[in-house]
């Protein structure tokens, strides 16, 4: 409008847009239709780039992420590797303590390259905050090709923890794994390592230790609960023990009596 005011003719009206009522039009049609096309070529572009930001934003979060080292959830002992006995054509066990060490309650379950020979007690579970429990691992010995003893060295075989956080109450399945792939955390990669069983050694002690704890802990969980409260008998009836000691010292009293008499 500034550049059309200093570029009009000097008339005595001053009326320049009735001069050229078809151009007027024209021009203030396709000066519409051109800022229309301009604001929505300004609305499309905002909107593209800020999908492409959304995008970006997105994708670096997520390298990101895969960048960070992963928050430990729990604590193993040992914490890289697990130990055997090395006893060829004997199933040998090991023995690792897993904490959890968050504040919520966590899954974990176990992955071999090895499922043939190797199996794990208990495979998973669920562990609430600050508890533990020491895993039994067993493990067949195959006898070496060429008698050479693998003692004190690594095996091929390896071992992998996971975690996984749930919620209080959650059941423990090894699906759970499947349906949240996204929130899973490889906590460890274990290897294999034989040790001299007629040799003695700090590690050797320690998985003895370890293994008499995961006895210990399995037998009292085999044991069935001691029963402190009365005995309920049928649809709420309850028993007094010592009521019922009682009635029964009483009945042998009066027998006693009788027979005396």
């Amino acid at each position: 409008m500034a550049i059309a005011d200093h570029h009009k003719p000097h008339n005595s009206d001053g009326k320049l847009w009735k001069l050229c009522p078809f151009w007027q039009s024209g021009t203030i049609s396709s000066s519409s239709s051109s800022t229309q096309n301009l604001h929505s070529q300004n609305h499309s572009h905002q909107n593209g780039v800020g999908s492409n930001i959304s995008r970006s934003s997105t994708s670096v979060t997520s390298v990101a992420r895969s960048l960070l080292p992963a928050r430990r959830r729990l604590r193993l002992d040992p914490a890289n590797n697990l130990y055997f006995p090395y006893e060829p054509g004997k199933q040998v066990k090991s023995a690792v303590k897993i904490k959890n060490t968050s504040k919520s309650y966590v899954a974990f379950k176990f992955q071999t390259t090895a499922p043939k020979s190797c199996y794990m007690r208990p495979p998973g579970g669920i562990l609430e905050p600050g508890e533990s429990v020491i895993a039994t691992v067993f493990k067949f010995v195959e006898h070496p090709e060429n008698n050479e003893k693998p003692v004190d060295q690594k095996s091929k075989v390896k071992f992998k923890i996971m975690s996984l956080k749930v919620k209080e109450g959650t059941d423990y399945v090894p699906e759970l794994f499947d349906e949240q792939k996204d929130q899973v955390t490889i906590e460890r990669v274990l290897r294999v390592v034989f040790l001299d069983p007629e040799r003695p050694s700090p590690a050797l002690e320690k998985l003895k230790r370890q293994l008499a704890e995961a006895e210990a802990a399995l037998e009292s969980r085999k044991k069935p609960p001691v029963e402190t409260g009365p005995k309920v008998v049928g649809e709420g009836l309850v028993i007094d023990e010592w009521k019922e000691r009682r009635e029964k010292y009483l009945a042998r009293q009066q027998v006693e009596a009788v027979d005396s008499v």
